[in-house]
Formats: structure tokens, C-alpha cells, sequence
């Protein structure tokens, strides 16, 4: 632990007594360096638990300002923040929580265009936008960069969960999935309601933001069985968990056995 001050050894107590974690885990952590795609419902939790775990560097990719339609889940920011740039608002939460962490803020919209420009400059990323366009563009560029990605949606009333690691092969040897494995083709436009139109749990995001949060956790320190090729699924209305498998598939154009490399 010769890397954590005195202050940051007080501060991650609770987590360096676990033996999953540990010291080295918590150096492992300060030393990480995590994109997060979008500061809003799924966003806004996970920054704050990222920030309260030590990681060392956190990017935040968002081109929204607040609204008050927001407050309701996007707990992240609070009343006075409206009108605010997202980055801006969340930087400063961040800086309220864990002077340990640094911040890079990028108030742009992630495109297929820069996605892979601004991947490549991390270790893993985390993305909790509300598109599938962004999707798609950030779990492509995961790929060609070589990047971890733990990604998650939401639904009115339910969430999923999954983690793409494309670039890496199984116990198996076969290539892991990507998410055109799980998801080959987005919905048609205008087929799936947005969340202004359709609402969404507030409380949900923040439950599906944890868990994103836990996921990069387990994945930076090493503990637990990762979600690749398993997509957790949670259903508020019951408060049901359920896991579907998904395998690779060798027509996906990105790994699969026509892809080209």
C-alpha cells in the first residue's frame, strides 16, 4: 500500500479489510482509468460510486445541460446545477466526494467518428447512454481499441447488464461475444420510446447504476465471476433477476470469420 497516502488508507478502510480487494485491489483502482459514457440516469450513480471506490482517473463523456425533468433520477446533480453542463456539474460532485480523483471531462456526443479516439485513452469503459447509435459506436471502437466495456440500458421498468470483452478469448478459445452478438441489429427508428416519452423508475437507474459501478469494481480488482456472455436482466415490477447466456457469433461483423480481422 506504498502508493496510498495515509488519508486514502483511512478513507478505503472498508474496503482494503476485504480480502477481495485488499490493498493491492485499492492500488489497482487509484491506478485505473474509467470512461463513462453519458452523466444522466445510469450515469450519475455510477460516477459517484466510482469516485467514493478511488478510482484514480474517471473521463465523463456527456453534451447535455441539466434539466429539472432530470432531478427525478440523475442524482448526481441537484437543483442549483440546472442549466449546467453535465461534465461540469458532475466534475464538481465528484471534487465534493474524493479529492483523490481526477476528472476528464468531455462535453461532446460520442460518435463513430471519435469514439475510438477517446476509448483508447483508458482502461475500461462504462456506458450508460440512452441511444443505440452511441451504443453501437462505443462497443465497436471497445473492440478495435482493445477496451473492456460494461454497458447497461434501461427500460421503464426494467434493466440489463452485461460486460463485452470482444478482444479476449474464453476458457474455450473461442472469441467472447460482442454486443452485435447479443443485439446484431438496432430496433427500427421510432420502434422503442424514448425515456421522456415513455418515463422511467427513477430509483431503477440508480439500482442498474450500482450495479455498473460493481461490475467495474470486480473487473479492476479481479474478484467474482465478470458478466461476459451472461446479460443480467432485472424486472422492478416483480424485483425479479434473471441471467441469459449469449455466445459469439461468427457472422457478427466485427470478430466474426468474415469480418476481415
Amino acid at each position: 500500500m506504498s502508493s496510498l497516502s495515509p488519508d486514502e488508507i483511512e478513507r478505503y478502510a472498508r474496503h482494503i479489510v476485504l480480502r477481495e480487494v485488499g490493498g493491492p485491489g485499492q492500488v489497482r483502482l487509484k491506478a485505473a482509468r474509467v470512461l463513462v459514457i453519458g452523466a444522466g440516469g445510469l450515469g450519475a450513480p455510477l460516477i459517484q460510486y466510482l469516485a467514493a471506490a478511488g478510482i484514480g482517473t474517471v473521463g465523463i463523456v456527456d453534451d447535455d445541460t441539466v434539466s429539472l425533468s432530470n432531478l427525478q433520477r440523475q442524482v448526481i446533480h441537484g437543483t442549483p446545477d440546472l442549466g449546467r453542463p453535465k461534465v461540469e456539474s458532475a466534475a464538481e460532485a465528484v471534487a465534493r466526494l474524493n479529492p483523490h480523483v481526477r476528472v476528464e471531462a468531455h462535453p461532446l456526443r460520442l460518435d463513430a467518428g471519435n469514439a475510438e479516439a477517446l476509448v483508447a485513452g483508458y482502461d475500461l469503459v462504462a456506458d450508460g447512454s440512452d441511444n443505440f447509435s452511441t451504443r453501437y459506436a462505443v462497443s465497436d471502437a471497445c473492440y478495435r481499441a482493445g477496451r473492456p466495456l460494461v454497458t447497461a440500458a434501461l427500460g421503464q421498468f426494467d434493466g440489463s447488464l452485461t460486460t463485452i470483452r470482444a478482444h479476449e478469448t474464453g476458457a474455450d478459445g473461442r472469441p467472447n461475444p460482442t454486443y452485435r452478438c447479443l443485439f446484431p441489429n438496432p430496433p427500427p427508428a421510432g420502434s422503442v420510446p424514448t425515456c421522456a416519452e415513455a418515463g422511467v423508475l427513477g430509483a431503477l437507474a440508480g439500482l442498474m447504476g450500482s450495479l455498473m459501478a460493481l461490475e467495474v469494481i470486480r473487473a479492476l480488482t479481479g474478484f467474482g465471476d465478470s458478466l461476459v456472455g451472461r446479460l443480467l436482466m432485472v424486472d422492478a415490477r416483480s424485483l425479479r433477476f434473471e441471467t441469459l447466456r449469449y455466445g459469439w457469433d461468427p457472422d457478427n461483423p466485427l470478430s466474426g470469420r468474415g469480418a476481415g480481422g
